[in-house]
């Protein structure tokens, strides 16, 4: 005979929902106002122009135009320097 009651087996079977990240239109591709380039944490990728930053961090446009990525070598406060990847809507 068991010494303990029947219990469930799994306690670790719990598993949340993926966030759907990333880049959700790629370069060169058209887009429209309202559209969402990049969804994101944090902020891998910076706003350009025709772009903004919402309050999720993800990257949208706000005109009509083609989506151009290009990087580029920015000075921290601190003197420090930082490869950032911007998005721009040309």
């Amino acid at each position: 005979m068991a010494h303990t009651k029947q219990k469930g087996s799994s306690k670790n079977a719990r598993e949340s929902a993926s966030q759907r990240l990333g880049v959700k239109l790629f370069g060169g591709e058209l887009a429209k106002p309202g559209n969402i380039i990049i969804r994101q944490r944090g902020t891998k990728y910076l706003p350009g122009l025709g772009v903004r930053l919402g309050s999720d961090d993800t990257i949208y446009a706000v005109k009509k135009g083609k989506i151009n990525f290009k990087t580029k070598k920015i000075t921290k406060f601190d003197g420090s320097k930082r490869i950032v990847n911007i998005v721009n809507i040309v």
